[in-house]
């Protein structure tokens, strides 16, 4: 039988992951600062594109959990 559907903590669920990607956004800000001269451009790309994704999950998440205020 498959479990209902529990959303009652869809929002902490949702601040959670906002919270992870924005430390895994500084993370990797603070890498590129302190290892720019040390990395390849395309290390540096690959990290700022990932970054980018990480920008646009955070507003995703963040427009969910509104979904989920507004319910």
């Amino acid at each position: 039988m498959a479990k209902p559907d529990n959303r009652a903590d869809n929002k902490i669920h949702l601040q959670q992951h906002i919270e992870n990607t924005q430390a895994n956004l500084q993370e990797a800000e603070s890498y590129l600062d302190e290892h720019a001269n040390e990395i390849s451009a395309d290390e540096k790309g690959i990290i700022e594109a990932k970054n980018q994704r990480r920008k646009e999950s955070i507003q995703e998440f963040q427009a969910e959990k509104q979904d989920e205020a507004d319910q």
